[in-house]
C-alpha cells in the first residue's frame, strides 16, 4: 500500500503537466489546467499571507523585548490594535484606493493614475483575472485582498516601535487608521496599482523596500521628530543608552520576522501555477535567506571591531536590514549578489543608529535605519541587478514616495499634537505607560 508521501509524488508529474502554459493554452484539458493554475496561485497567496501575518507576532515580540519592562503591555496592545485597525481600514477604503477598480485592476486600461476609487472592498465569489471576468487563471480576489492587507499592516507595525515609551495609545491608533486607510494605499497604487510610478517612471520594487518599508520609516521619522526623545536619552551632550527588558523575546521576534519574510518576498511572485514560477519562488526564498544571514553577520563583525563587543540588538537589526534591502529585488540577484546587498544593509544599521543619536532622534527599536535607510539602499540596488531598472526611475520614485508620506504624516501628526496631544506627561513616562495608559503590567512581580 502506497504511503501518502508516495501518492503525492506519483501525482506530481500530472500536476505539473496540468499547470504548464502549453496545457493552459487550448490543448485538451484546458479547463483542468486553468483551474489548477488558479488553485496554485490562490494557495500561494493564502500561505504567504498568513506567513506575513505571522510577522505581526514578530514585531510584537521584538518591540516587547526592546522596550523597558514598564512599557511592554502597551507595546503589545499597540500591535494588536494597529493590525485590527489596518484590517478594517483596508477593507473600508484602502483596497480600492490601491487598485483603481478593485480586485485585479492591473489588467484594465486604468493605469498611470494618481488615485484609486473610494469604496468598500467587495470580494467576488470567483476571482477576476487580468483578462476579464471569464478568465479564472490567476487567483481568487479573496486571497489577493488577504495578502495585500498584510503588507499594509506591516507598514504600520514599523511606526509602533520607533515611537515607543512616550506616545499616547489613542493618538497612535488614530494615525494608524489614516496611514493604513489612505497614505499607504495611495502611494502603493502608484506602483502596484498600475499608477504613474509604474507606467511613467518604470519604478521597480518587487516586494516593497520602498512601497512598504520606507513608508513606515518615513512616517516613523516624522513622528519621532514631532514627539521628541525619551526623558534622559540625551543629556549634557551625551547619549545615554536605554536597554531593553528582554533579549530572548527580541531574538524570538526577529526569528519570527525572518520566517515571515519568506511569505513576504516569495508570495510577491504572485504566481505558482507553472514550473518557472515555482523555480522563481524557490530562488526568492534562497536570496531572502542569504541577505538576512549576511546582514546579521556584518553587524556582528562590525560591532566587535567598533565597540570591542558584539551588540546583539545590532545583530538582530542587521538581519532585518538585510531582509529589507533584498525585498526590492529578491529574484534577479545571485546568491553572492544577495550576500552583498544584505551585508550593506547590516552595515547601514551599525552606522545609522548612532547617526540618528547625533541628530537626537530617538528611535527605540532602530526601525528607521532598518526600514527607511536600508529600504532606500535596497531600492537603489535594484539598478545593479535588474536590467529593466533605471537609476532615474528608482531615485525619483524614492523621492516622490518619501515626500508624499512625510508631508502627509507631518500634517496628521501635527493635527493630533495640537488637538489632543500625542505625548504622555513626564510623570506617566517615568511611571511607565503600562500603568498610566492601561493599568496592567507585563511583569508585575518584578516591577511593582
Amino acid at each position: 500500500m502506497m504511503s501518502k508521501h508516495a501518492k503525492t509524488l506519483s501525482c506530481l508529474p500530472l500536476l505539473l503537466l496540468a499547470a504548464s502554459p502549453a496545457t493552459a493554452q487550448g490543448a485538451p484539458g484546458t479547463e483542468v489546467a486553468v483551474h489548477t493554475v488558479f488553485v496554485l496561485n490562490t494557495f500561494l497567496f493564502l500561505v504567504s499571507g498568513f506567513l506575513v501575518f505571522w510577522m505581526a507576532a514578530g514585531f510584537a515580540m521584538l518591540e516587547a523585548g526592546l522596550v523597558r519592562s514598564r512599557n511592554v503591555t502597551t507595546q503589545l496592545t499597540k500591535n494588536f490594535g494597529l493590525f485590527s485597525i489596518a484590517a478594517i481600514m483596508y477593507w473600508l477604503i484602502g483596497y480600492n484606493l490601491m487598485y483603481p477598480l478593485g480586485n485585479w485592476s492591473l489588467g484594465t486600461d486604468e493605469t498611470g493614475g494618481y488615485l484609486g476609487a473610494f469604496g468598500l472592498a467587495v470580494l467576488e465569489a470567483v476571482g477576476i483575472g487580468p483578462e476579464g471576468a471569464d478568465d479564472l487563471s490567476y487567483a481568487s480576489t479573496g486571497s489577493d485582498f488577504f495578502f495585500q492587507l498584510m503588507f499594509c499592516a506591516t507598514a504600520a507595525s514599523i511606526v509602533s516601535g520607533t515611537l515607543a515609551e512616550r506616545i499616547k495609545l489613542w493618538p497612535f491608533l488614530l494615525f494608524t487608521a489614516l496611514l493604513t486607510g489612505v497614505i499607504y494605499p495611495v502611494q502603493a497604487s502608484w506602483k502596484w496599482g498600475g499608477g504613474f510610478l509604474d507606467s511613467q517612471f518604470g519604478f521597480l520594487d518587487f516586494a516593497g523596500s520602498t512601497v512598504v518599508h520606507s513608508v513606515g520609516g518615513w512616517a516613523a521619522l516624522v513622528g519621532a521628530i514631532l514627539l521628541g526623545a525619551r526623558k534622559g536619552k540625551y543629556q549634557a551632550g551625551q547619549v545615554n543608552p536605554i536597554r531593553g527588558s528582554n533579549m530572548p523575546l527580541a531574538t524570538l521576534g526577529t526569528f519570527i520576522l525572518w520566517i515571515g519574510w519568506f511569505g513576504f518576498n516569495g508570495g510577491s511572485q504572485l504566481a505558482m501555477g507553472s514550473i518557472g514560477d515555482a523555480a522563481d519562488v524557490s530562488r526568492i526564498f534562497a536570496n531572502t535567506n542569504m541577505a538576512a544571514a549576511s546582514g546579521a553577520l556584518v553587524a556582528m563583525i562590525m560591532t566587535q571591531f567598533l565597540y570591542g563587543k558584539v551588540d546583539l540588538t545590532m545583530v538582530l537589526n542587521g538581519a532585518l536590514a538585510g531582509l529589507v534591502a533584498i525585498t526590492a529585488e529578491p529574484l534577479y540577484p545571485s546568491l553572492f549578489g544577495s550576500l552583498l546587498i544584505g551585508g550593506v544593509g547590516g552595515a547601514i544599521v551599525v552606522y545609522g543608529v548612532p547617526f540618528l543619536d547625533k541628530l537626537k532622534i530617538d528611535d527605540v527599536v532602530g526601525a528607521i535605519p532598518v526600514h527607511l535607510f536600508a529600504g532606500i539602499w535596497g531600492t537603489l540596488a535594484v539598478w545593479f541587478t535588474n536590467p529593466d531598472a533605471t537609476l532615474f526611475g528608482q531615485v525619483a520614485s524614492i523621492i516622490i514616495v518619501g515626500a508624499f508620506v512625510s508631508a502627509a504624516s507631518w500634517v496628521i501628526w501635527s493635527i493630533l499634537k495640537l488637538a489632543i496631544g500625542i505625548r504622555v506627561d513626564e510623570e506617566s513616562e517615568i511611571t511607565g505607560l503600562d500603568m498610566t495608559e492601561l493599568g496592567i503590567e507585563a511583569y508585575p512581580e518584578f516591577t511593582t
